[in-house]
């Protein structure tokens, strides 16, 4: 699991954009963020600079990233 510190979402309308952004990517993740803290969580088979690209191709920026257990 990778948990993305992104920056540019502010309303719930950027949460389902980069949601769907990322289930189109990978339609088997499981998909949390949190808007209050900026947290994307993804449980994926993709590496982390994919999904880093998918949040930059959403319109996102990615601050930082870890992979969490």
């Amino acid at each position: 699991m990778f948990e993305f510190k992104v920056s540019g979402m502010t309303c719930g309308g950027c949460v389902k954009s980069l949601t769907n952004a990322l289930k189109a990517f990978d339609i088997n993740s499981d998909i949390n963020i949190d808007l209050d803290s900026q947290t994307v969580r993804i449980d994926t088979s993709k590496s982390k600079e994919e999904i880093t690209s998918t949040i930059l191709d959403a319109g996102y920026t990615v601050i930082d990233s870890k992979i969490i257990n």
